[in-house]
């Protein structure tokens, strides 16, 4: 189990907010671009929701990488807010999207006192911003589907945000800390 020392600062430092800056403003860009990508995908049908992970990656990410309180929420809203400026289809409603994703996320987190980063705890979180998305999307998008086709689609978030999200963002850390752009502990 990865847990922080209680004595660890959870105080934001100005290169905590840079970090967290970057990752976010890095994932908008991504938004955007695989926001194109996603409209083509759609001929997946339910299938195209396996990919879901890839709009939940910074609520992850951001806290595996400076574990402060807010990171996933900070990192999930910036970067909703750099895709939507850089014209998302989604418009106004893909801030509503970051702020429900990243806010489930950190709830998890808070959950541990900002402690335990380990497997289980980036795993609850993954699911967590994944039923956020699922019940935004609903309400939202999925409004007039047939119960069998929400189902689906229900099923393939489900696997994106219990195994492909966990995963994606584990390797993202990794190969942060192993650049050198960041400390190899995170603690």
């Amino acid at each position: 189990m990865i847990e922080v020392d209680p004595r660890h600062d959870r105080r934001w430092q100005t290169r905590d907010i840079l970090v967290v800056a970057v990752i976010a403003v890095a994932f908008g860009v991504f938004f955007w671009a695989f926001g194109l990508i996603w409209s083509g995908l759609a001929v997946l049908g339910p299938a195209q929701s396996v990919l879901y992970a890839g709009w939940l990656l910074p609520a992850i990410v951001a806290p595996l990488l400076v574990r402060k309180p807010g990171a996933a929420l900070f990192a999930e809203l910036v970067a909703a807010f750099v895709s939507m400026f850089l014209g998302s289809q989604w418009a106004v409603d893909t801030l509503l999207s970051g702020l429900l994703q990243g806010g489930a996320a950190e709830l998890v987190f808070a959950a541990t006192r900002y402690r335990r980063y380990d497997l289980p705890v980036v795993v609850a979180a993954s699911l967590a911003a994944t039923v956020a998305a699922f019940l935004h999307d609903w309400a939202v998008w999925y409004r007039d589907y047939a119960p069998e086709v929400l189902l689906a689609i229900a099923l393939a978030m489900l696997v994106s945000g219990a195994i492909v999200l966990p995963l994606a963002a584990l390797a993202i850390e990794r190969a942060v800390r192993r650049s050198g752009a960041l400390p190899e502990s995170p603690i």
